[in-house]
């Protein structure tokens, strides 16, 4: 696979509009970094301060790396298409929390992961994107508490 067949997919599939927050958000250009896996990394997204999403050009993964210079990559998804599904999915669910009663954040998190898990079996791989979101939901980082 190479860089220009990636950027064909990311033409044709395309990428999602964005997630919640900074959790993932598409860049305007997509960007080969060389030296993320055998064959670099196709970037189209960004996630939180530093982070960018892209293709992993030999597995046609959806990878993550925290920052532009690192070697390290967390899988994400398997491909576009279920990028593309757990990021509808994950919107659908929101708001996580019911505002009219107190929730139990990690059950929450529990049924998006059940969720996740059902759309991409490999999406929730240790340190990857939608771990560290199930992880967020669960410690009630999306709780949208208004002062009363």
């Amino acid at each position: 696979m190479s860089p220009s067949e990636i950027a064909a997919d990311l033409r044709e599939v395309g990428v999602p509009a964005g997630l919640i927050g900074y959790e993932y958000q598409p860049l305007g250009e997509a960007t080969l970094l060389d030296g993320i896996g055998a064959s670099g990394l196709v970037v189209f997204g960004s996630s939180g301060l530093f982070g960018r999403l892209g293709v992993d050009v030999t597995s046609r993964h959806v990878v993550q790396i925290p920052k532009i210079g690192s070697a390290t990559a967390w899988h994400v998804n398997r491909d576009l298409g279920a990028l593309h599904q757990c990021v509808a999915a994950t919107i659908a669910c929101f708001p996580f929390y019911q505002e009219d009663q107190e929730e139990n954040f990690q059950e929450v998190a529990d049924e998006l992961r059940r969720l996740l898990a059902a759309l991409d079996d490999t999406a929730l791989a240790d340190n990857g994107l939608w771990e560290t979101l199930c992880d967020d939901v669960a410690m009630g980082d999306y709780a949208n508490w208004e002062d009363e």
